[in-house]
């Protein structure tokens, strides 16, 4: 099985193993810490909300009530399931909205494959708040530095990062838990790897959600079988044929994983405060800074210019949005409702109605999206031409929040927008701060047990 390791083709995998397996909690800056912990308050969020979702609903019914398991607990629900189902429904109900975190060196969306995987084992084994933070850290230092190792292409051919990378941080929070040594933790990657997947031809469907939830559960499922001595490749991402020649065609190089030594990449992660791709962003905040800024009349408009990198084109510029789902992976359907003024952080922003409402569908056909080939992916300007004038706005949405004590207070007034109406504001207070001092909690089942209404 062993292969030989040349600087073109090094031992990646011992290599990211040996990058993250030794981190912990009291040793991340305090930066680092305080980021976990909006990671886990966004992600109870969303997943509040989302398993309200229909497909939430229909991977209860096809998947958790047949088993009649009561290992680990459901979010939102007083259900219970088995710990792999856990992880597959409260992974997909936190990605159904599209609207959880987000880390451009992943290239995907960190927290939702590692949280659930972490809080379905955590529940089932009474672990702490705090070995469930560690975790996490844990789960996405390693997609960052996997991401980072396989480079753009791997989305770029048409993969979800966050179903394939993603796959890998469950693995490896999983079996930091399960005090895995270097060989377990090396099994528990190759068993990843080869089960890792997810197509952005999906996006737009529920399938999309599922890459995340998927990714939880086989993660999880990679550690608890290594533990059981289960064998697969150790060598997973670098050998012939390997995950990164067959997801990438990339030779991982050394030198990245140098690169990061010593560095929390948690501390870069990207929140979201907008319903939809996260690759919509940009052109929606420069949008809505033109509105405020010139007071532009929708009416007047003649034509509106986006301009953005070539790569969105195959991830969100669905022309015609026929439902809120599409409408989310709309350049010109977002675009349209951040110069209408709507609230794109409103969920009921992106309702099949809406959506196709005619006011909307008439100032989204005035939108064309451009290509600018040097333009970061995360960053987009927006050209409106109204009545002779133009007006012309860049926004980048890929910097990192520098005033932390903000983003806690914007994440919170977002999380309580999205469990309030269904917790009720008391019970939602409570779960939010039951998450922002989840490093206090005694048995993190606490966090599961807050999330049941009632």
């Amino acid at each position: 099985m062993s292969t030989s390791s040349t600087p073109e083709n090094f031992a990646a995998t011992l290599g990211l193993v040996r990058a993250v397996r030794d981190m912990r909690w009291d040793q991340a800056p305090e930066d680092a810490r305080e980021v976990a912990r909006h990671c886990i308050l966004d992600f109870l969020g969303v997943a509040v909300a989302g398993s309200r979702e229909p497909l939430t609903e229909i991977l209860v019914n096809e998947i958790v009530k047949p088993e009649g398991s009561s290992e680990a607990g459901l979010i939102g629900s007083k259900r219970r399931a088995s710990r792999l189902s856990a992880a597959l429904v409260n992974g997909a109900a936190a990605h159904a909205l599209d609207f959880d975190d987000t880390h451009t060196v992943m290239g995907g969306h960190p927290s939702v494959p590692v949280m659930p995987a972490v809080l379905a084992l955590a529940d089932s084994a009474g672990l702490s708040g705090r070995e469930v933070l560690e975790a996490l850290v844990i789960g996405i230092e390693l997609e960052c530095r996997l991401g980072a190792l396989i480079g753009a292409q791997h989305y770029a051919i048409g993969f979800h990062s966050t179903g394939t990378v993603g796959t890998f941080g469950a693995a490896a929070a999983c079996a930091h838990l399960l005090h895995l040594d270097e060989d377990g933790w090396l099994r528990a990657l190759g068993l990843a790897g080869t089960q890792a997947a997810g197509l952005k031809s999906g996006f737009g469907t529920m399938a999309k959600p599922l890459h995340a939830g998927r990714a939880a559960s086989n993660g999880l499922f990679s550690a608890l079988a290594a533990r059981g001595g289960y064998t697969s490749n150790p060598e997973i991402i670098e050998t012939a044929q390997g995950f990164a020649a067959t997801h990438a065609g990339a030779n991982p190089s050394r030198e990245v994983l140098d690169r990061f030594a010593g560095r929390f990449l948690i501390r870069e992660t990207l929140f979201k405060y907008h319903a939809s791709c996260y690759l919509t962003h940009a052109p929606i905040n420069a949008a809505q800074q033109i509105r405020a800024e010139h007071r532009v009349d929708p009416k007047s408009i003649d034509e509106v210019e986006v301009r953005v990198h070539p790569a969105l084109f195959g991830v969100c510029n669905i022309q015609e949005p026929k439902t809120g789902l599409e409408g989310k992976f709309s350049l010109r359907a977002t675009t349209a409702m951040a110069l209408l003024g709507e609230d794109t952080g409103n969920l009921e922003t992106f309702t099949d109605a809406n959506v196709t409402e005619a006011r909307l569908v008439s100032l989204r056909d005035r939108i064309r999206v451009v290509r600018a080939e040097k333009t970061p992916s995360t960053r987009a300007t927006v050209v409106v031409k109204s009545n002779g004038r133009i007006f012309e706005i860049e926004s980048d949405s890929g910097q990192p929040a520098s005033n932390l004590v903000a983003q806690r207070e914007n994440l919170t007034r977002k999380f309580m927008t999205l469990t309030a109406p269904i917790l009720g504001r008391r019970d939602a207070d409570a779960l939010a701060s039951a998450a922002l001092h989840a490093d206090q909690l005694a048995t993190a089942s606490k966090l599961i047990d807050l999330t049941q209404a009632g």
